[in-house]
């Protein structure tokens, strides 16, 4: 799936892309982001991760990451989306949309009939997202991301 888009395409990640990614963790999530670690092992999971990539690169740059985002499977019934981060100067340009958009439809095509996540309670542009797609709060995750304390609300989403 491509992005609407043409200011940016949506690719399946690669390895070569997760120094971008780690950069992006960082810039957006400080002391919570993901460590490479984290993100290697993602990787070598085989989840589905997706990244947004300019449409046209400028010359000699290596595949800079707008966003990146990613769907684990949990069959036969749930899948889970890890993260959806898009890089601050990429914002508004529907790139967190087309990557839901993309994550749903291969949990459809996979047969998943519910999608979970969790967002952080302050992160309202995510939320409002989600809402949007038909998302619904089930719950709260006191505490759950560290070392800020941030409470979680995990919402989920039914596949027709």
């Amino acid at each position: 799936m491509n992005g609407t888009s043409t200011s940016y395409r949506i690719e399946r990640l690669r390895w070569w892309h997760l120094r971008h990614i780690a950069h992006l963790e960082k810039l957006i999530f400080g002391a919570e982001a993901w460590t490479d670690g984290m993100l290697w092992a993602e990787l070598a999971a085989g989840h589905y991760y997706r990244v947004a990539l300019p449409s046209r690169p400028e010359p000699g740059a290596q595949d800079e990451v707008l966003a990146y985002a990613g769907l684990a499977l949990v069959p036969p019934e749930e899948a889970w989306i890890n993260n959806i981060a898009v890089a601050p100067a990429a914002r508004g340009r529907g790139i967190a949309r087309a990557l839901l958009e993309d994550l749903l439809s291969h949990a459809r095509d996979q047969g998943i009939q519910s999608v979970l996540l969790e967002v952080a309670v302050d992160n309202m542009p995510a939320q409002i997202l989600y809402d949007s797609f038909g998302f619904d709060t089930v719950g709260i995750r006191k505490g759950y991301y560290q070392p800020s304390n941030t409470d979680a609300a995990v919402m989920r989403m039914e596949l027709q």
